[in-house]
């Protein structure tokens, strides 16, 4: 019964192991949706060029979500997390219109 025992802490601990790999996998997983409600309000874009300038007159293409304060991505990386959208990825040349220039 002892290796019974053995063998089921081992399952366990390799599908707790698995599960919480899946799980980081699926949170780096999340990026926005420039159709999300959220998104739509603020304007978010995958690409700061496609922004609306007649509904946000005071954007420029060189306002990115790389060089926003918000943006909580690596430099160079393709998009990182931001915490107006809870978190989840946005688009490194993205933009909305809480772009707020970088300190």
């Amino acid at each position: 019964m002892s290796a019974n025992r053995r063998v089921f802490m081992l399952q366990v601990a390799v599908a707790g192991t698995a599960l919480a790999a899946a799980n980081q996998g699926f949170a780096q997983a999340a990026k926005v949706d420039e159709k999300d409600p959220q998104a739509v309000a603020l304007g978010y874009v995958h690409d700061t060029t496609k922004a609306d300038g007649k509904k946000f007159a005071k954007h420029a293409n060189d306002q990115k979500c790389s060089n926003c304060q918000l943006y909580q991505g690596k430099a160079g990386a393709a998009d990182g997390p931001c915490p107006i959208f809870g978190g989840k990825l946005v688009a490194a040349n993205g933009w909305c219109s809480a772009w707020t220039k970088k300190a």
